[in-house]
């Protein structure tokens, strides 16, 4: 663990949507309840799975 600190990237994260139903992050994270959505970056659903799109099948669109 030490020093390391991690930060999500908000633009490439899709909160696992088309991959899994909890966000890997929250379930691999050794500290219970430590990763929280930044308020300034909220999705909704729909605006989740439009950047799911975007990033894994870009080629196909």
């Amino acid at each position: 663990m030490g020093d390391s600190i991690y930060e999500i990237n908000t633009d490439r994260c899709t909160e696992c949507i088309g991959h899994y139903e909890t966000p890997t992050c929250q379930k691999v994270c050794p500290i219970p309840n430590t990763i929280i959505k930044d308020p300034a970056h909220t999705e909704n659903e729909e605006q989740l799975w439009d950047k799911f799109v975007q990033l894994h099948h870009a080629d196909k669109l």
